[in-house]
């Protein structure tokens, strides 16, 4: 059963004794991306710069392949804006890098 006194009693619940917890005082789990947001279209032309090729298209969906690596799927609309995250999770799956774009 759920209990609220149980909460207030958790060390997270207290934002002054926040900094103090181990997890929370970690500055590495709150850091910015170095990622700009971009256009989707600037992504693709970067990703054709380092090696990746369109290996077939289905509408908005681009079948990328390098060698040596595993396929890749790009999902996007050319004007769509691709924020920090997603083209952190990007980069992760082909070696894109900030200064590629």
């Amino acid at each position: 059963m759920w209990n609220a006194s149980r909460l207030m009693s958790s060390p997270i619940a207290s934002p002054t004794e926040s900094s103090h917890h181990p997890l929370l005082a970690s500055r590495s789990l709150f850091q910015m991306s170095n990622w700009p947001a971009s256009k989707a279209k600037r992504v693709l032309a970067a990703l054709e710069k380092i090696g990746w090729q369109i290996k077939r298209q289905r509408g908005s969906h681009r079948f990328l392949t390098r060698p040596e690596w595993p396929a890749y799927e790009f999902t996007f609309h050319d004007h769509d804006e691709i924020g920090p995250r997603m083209l952190a999770r990007i980069a992760k799956r082909t070696g894109l890098r900030p200064e590629d774009l």
